[in-house]
């Protein structure tokens, strides 16, 4: 079989006369005034042609980058010395007020750079450093400035840790593993706190910091989430402990999150225990969860192996004593490392921090070493965040001060500082008085502005469908840790934008913000006041509150697969020639034909060929063998068929049939269930 030379030019999106001319520099010589060509030499040239084309688009790429090299060389020479710094999150307008250019010009080096956004979007710190630097500028990361203060802090109480031995104090233990598997009943049946009864959903929402008692032993325990959305507590909270508890239900065994706090507690160094839980349910299996572990290089002790492997029913209160036992055995040996100057001012890890409506800021401390004392300033950052006003244990008693490994809340704090930030009680005149505007700012900046995705423009030329997000919470390790769960949202067609964050109940300005910019209101642990919740549905203003975060993500992933567009797979299915024309119709004609190939299928969609050139397209609008009704007709038959469609069709003429089927796309996200 043949084909037009028109229609091998419409397949390679090309005009006719410019195919001709370039066949012979492919090695193909039709001659300029060719009409037809074999199958054969047409499949050649379509090979030949793409083969051409990606050639052309290495070469071009490689132009532009030529070119880009260049006009960054010749910018390097006009801009020399030009230092400027840069924040890790930014709008395309205040990064061109930053570079003191036109928008306009910021938005075409952004496009050049394959980035479009206009200039009320966002763009991340290596986006801009890239631009920037292309266009001569010598660019630093300003928060990096806090990050080295942070990592400066964490060199100082490692040293203090380090220099400080003293009297052996409590050890501090953090109980790690995946969510549902038993931690914080655990918790429960060691300190009888009934944490469970006052928490949403059986996962904890903050890290906080309790004691318990055994042979006279004070412990702490530090309980930290276990839900994967909160791995970077967790290594926060590994850096503060001690010993390690590993919970693993025994009718689950190990899932990707025990595996996670596995890793963590490696990197630490810490030595570990294994809490086997929930042995009295059915399907608990505890040589199988033994097995699984001696797979992760954590070998029981029975095997011949280092690691200590309790097993236990938090719920029934089964080896929770053996568990203690096995606690204090483990302290007993690391003993000498467990030290700390309880005579020096105190320093220590801020564990909890949050907005209470009637105290203020309050935030938790883990104090390391050293003893704190009401009216102590409270230094962080080497800033003066406060003065102690008052402290409480975790029972929720004042006392007057805490010592090493004892956690406290304490009242007085300016502002929250942030879950992680290392807190030293200094002289107040070797602190820098800062506003409490500055220090908002770099407290919501610390929480993981990275975690918030930068999403190109929501364009019909395949950019993203964003869905914008105003985030409400109570607390600081709230907004992080929702963050750290929108992070996980990685996709090409939609994406999560956080237009802002802040602590406290949803406000009138929150609507309004909502509003100007299409977004969501989404509050965690907040309330939502009479008179805001008005102004929401006056606006048109979707507002939704959430006592659990798992359910407060898997929501969002709902809306984003609801923004899905369903994927269309063109099927062909068969093709049938022309025999007869019978009539003309309304819409179209009535033929008769013979199925070549495959089958024809009533509602299928129709492309019309004529002496191998695609000349139109229509429907089936009824597919009759004989005089009855079919839904199909096979190959080898003969059919009539009401074509509907205004391409005028001959006898001859090829129909090619073909079913578009609508697939939906699936959101598929780690840690949701979309």
């Amino acid at each position: 079989m043949s084909i037009n030379v028109t229609h091998l030019a419409r397949r390679l999106r090309v005009p006719t006369k410019e195919l001709l001319e370039k066949l012979p520099e492919l090695g193909f010589s039709l001659g300029k005034r060719a009409i037809k060509v074999n199958d054969r030499e047409a499949a050649a040239i379509q090979r030949a042609w793409g083969d051409m084309k990606r050639k052309e688009a290495v070469q071009k790429r490689h132009k532009e980058q030529q070119d880009r090299e260049e006009r960054r060389v010749k910018r390097l020479e006009e801009t020399k010395d030009n230092a400027i710094e840069l924040p890790s999150l930014m709008t395309v307008r205040a990064f061109a007020e930053l570079l003191e250019l036109p928008v306009t010009s910021v938005i075409q080096e952004l496009m050049r750079a394959g980035v479009l956004a206009n200039m009320n979007q966002n763009i991340d710190f290596e986006t801009a450093a890239i631009v920037a630097g292309d266009m001569g500028f010598h660019v630093t990361n300003v928060d990096d400035v806090r990050d080295d203060v942070q990592d400066q802090e964490l060199d100082r109480i490692q040293q203090v840790l380090s220099e400080d031995k003293g009297a052996v104090r409590a050890p501090v233990v953090v109980v790690m593993g995946h969510v549902d598997h038993g931690k914080t009943r655990l918790l429960d049946a060691i300190r009888k706190t009934h944490i469970i009864d006052t928490e949403s959903g059986g996962i904890t929402q903050h890290i906080g910091a309790y004691q318990a008692e055994r042979n006279g032993q004070e412990i702490t325990f530090i309980d930290t989430p276990g839900h994967e959305a909160f791995t970077v507590m967790r290594s926060r909270g590994a850096k503060v402990a001690d010993i390690a508890i590993l919970v693993v239900a025994a009718d689950d065994g190990v899932q990707p999150q025990t595996k996670e706090a596995i890793d963590i507690i490696k990197a630490s160094k810490m030595p570990m225990i294994v809490a086997i839980n929930k042995i009295d349910v059915a399907g608990a299996d505890i040589e199988k969860v033994k097995r699984e572990l001696a797979d992760l290089n954590l070998s029981p002790e029975e095997w011949g192996g280092s690691t200590i492997m309790v097993p236990i029913s938090a719920k029934k209160e089964e080896g929770i004593d053996a568990l203690l036992d096995a606690l204090l055995l483990v302290f007993d040996v690391e003993k000498d490392k467990i030290t700390a100057n309880p005579d020096r001012t105190a320093i220590g890890t801020i564990i909890e921090s949050h907005v209470d409506k009637g105290a203020g800021p309050v935030a938790t401390v883990l104090i390391q070493s050293g003893t704190l004392h009401a009216s102590d300033t409270l230094g962080v950052r080497g800033e003066n965040y406060g003065k102690v006003r008052a402290m409480q244990n975790y029972l929720g008693a004042r006392i007057k001060e805490a010592g090493p490994s004892v956690p406290v809340q304490i009242l007085g704090w300016k502002v929250t500082p942030v879950v992680g930030d290392i807190m030293e009680v200094a002289n107040a005149k070797d602190l820098v008085m800062t506003s409490k505007s500055r220090m908002n700012s770099a407290s919501m900046n610390a929480v993981s502005a990275a975690a918030v995705q930068r999403v190109e423009s929501d364009d019909p030329n395949g950019g993203k469908k964003v869905l914008n997000i105003i985030l409400k919470a109570d607390v600081l390790g709230s907004i992080e840790a929702i963050l750290g769960l929108f992070d996980k949202v990685k996709h090409d067609d939609v994406g999560i934008q956080v237009v802002h964050k802040a602590l406290g109940n949803v406000t009138e300005a929150d609507i309004a913000r909502a509003e100007g910019t299409s977004a969501i209101v989404v509050g965690f642990h907040v309330k939502l006041p009479g008179k805001v919740e008005v102004l929401a549905r006056e606006k048109g203003v979707d507002v939704t509150q959430y006592d659990i975060i798992y359910k407060l993500f898997e929501d969002v992933v709902k809306r984003l697969q609801g923004m899905l567009s369903d994927e269309v797979i063109i099927k062909e299915i068969g093709k049938l020639e022309v025999l007869a024309i019978f009539s003309k119709v309304d819409n179209g004609m009535v033929i008769g034909g013979n199925v070549t190939e495959g089958r024809i299928e009533a509602k299928s969609k129709l492309r019309i060929w004529r002496d191998g050139e695609l000349i139109g397209d229509g429907d089936v609008g009824d597919l009759r063998s004989g005089k009855e009704s079919v839904k199909d007709v096979e190959k080898g038959t003969q059919c009539g068929i009401q074509y509907v469609g205004k391409t005028k069709i001959e006898e001859g003429d090829i129909l090619e049939a073909y079913i578009e089927e609508s697939i939906a796309k699936k959101l598929v996200i780690e840690g949701a269930n979309a």
